[in-house]
């Protein structure tokens, strides 16, 4: 009953809806038809909406993930992932232009590389910064102890990536000619092997490659840091998503945040859960502990790190393209914004 009105209960087709026969059944105006309508769509689409694919990139600068999942942060703040391990940025970023991952993790050295071709992706967040992440080491035959020596020899790196940047930086520090130096492209696992086969001279990688090629190849050295360089590690999305998907990420970013203050609050704890998610020992992880700093940002020396990658892969011919490309096109600082705003600091 409402008031003294009886509710007029009338049959339905048999060919309605359940909402369409719900609808005819109580005779709701035209309003609450419409708030109907819209919360059924918002809860399909709720329902129907896939987890974000991210191409992870197998590294100790990925910590805040593995934090964040193995804490259940992502699950507390509702947001679903499906994790791809990935050996190597390069390799995050193409899976990304191809579509098979809608974020990836790379250094910017990646990121500058790929917008020379592409302008699909964006930079949302950088989550960690390290200045001795890239190493070279030298194999004892090739009696390398100083960047000078390097002069003539066959290199092996990953060429397209931060550890070719962080090469021909070091070089050019010293006043050697990259063309000197004999670059050969590797990919990360094979690096050790041939270094020890003699195939090369030296290798120019990221951890944990480096460590790994000092354990296992005898009279491996490593030169002396040059603090030439500083690598941001950063979440990249598919442009696609922004608009579409902001909430999910937006609560990526808050599960990431609280995963980074976990790891300051709690570092033995986090290098626990690093060493059991990448399977290393913990002499490596209190090696490379203190050049890695876990904070989310968007640093106004990105973008200068980035412009200063392009000019050196424009003039190095490494690159095609009439112009480098404005970097402040390839950074969406509106979500971090959202959760961390002091963490921007950009100027547009």
């Amino acid at each position: 009953m409402t008031g003294n009105r009886p509710i007029r209960v009338q049959a339905c087709s048999p060919h309605s809806s359940p909402l369409q026969c719900m609808m005819h059944r109580l005779r709701l105006p035209a309003t609450a038809v419409v708030f109907l309508v819209a919360t059924f769509f918002c809860i399909a689409v709720a329902s129907s909406a896939e987890p974000l694919r991210i191409s992870l990139s197998q590294t100790p600068l990925s910590l805040p993930f593995y934090v964040a999942e193995k804490q259940g942060y992502f699950a507390a703040e509702g947001v679903k992932l499906k994790i791809t391990d990935v050996v190597g940025g390069h390799r995050t970023m193409q899976q990304l232009l191809e579509g098979t991952a809608d974020l990836a993790t790379s250094s910017e050295a990646v990121v500058m590389f790929n917008s020379f071709h592409s302008s699909e992706f964006t930079v949302i967040a950088s989550f960690v910064t390290s200045d001795d992440d890239v190493k070279i080491i030298t194999a004892a035959s090739a009696e390398i102890h100083q960047p000078q020596q390097l002069k003539g020899k066959i290199v092996g790196t990953v060429t397209g990536a931060a550890s070719h940047y962080y090469l021909e930086t070091l070089l050019l520090l010293n006043g050697i000619d990259p063309k000197s130096v004999r670059v050969r492209n590797l990919q990360p696992e094979v690096m050790a092997e041939a270094l020890k086969k003699g195939e090369v001279d030296a290798i120019a990688i990221w951890e944990p490659f480096p460590f790994k090629a000092l354990k296992e190849v005898p009279g491996a050295k490593m030169l002396a840091k040059s603090g030439a360089y500083r690598l941001f590690f950063n979440l990249i999305v598919n442009r696609k998503l922004l608009g579409t998907r902001d909430e999910e990420l937006v609560k990526l970013l808050r599960a990431l945040d609280r995963a980074e203050q976990f790891i300051s609050a709690e570092p033995q704890k986090a290098k626990t859960i690093l060493i059991d998610r990448l399977k290393l020992d913990k002499a490596f992880i209190d090696w490379i502990w203190p050049a890695n700093k876990y904070r989310l940002s968007l640093d106004q020396s990105l973008i200068t790190t980035l412009e200063g990658e392009a000019r050196w892969a424009w003039r190095e011919g490494l690159v095609k393209g009439d112009k480098i490309p404005n970097y402040l096109n390839f950074i969406h600082p509106t979500l971090l914004n959202r959760v961390r705003p002091s963490a921007v600091s950009i100027i547009r």
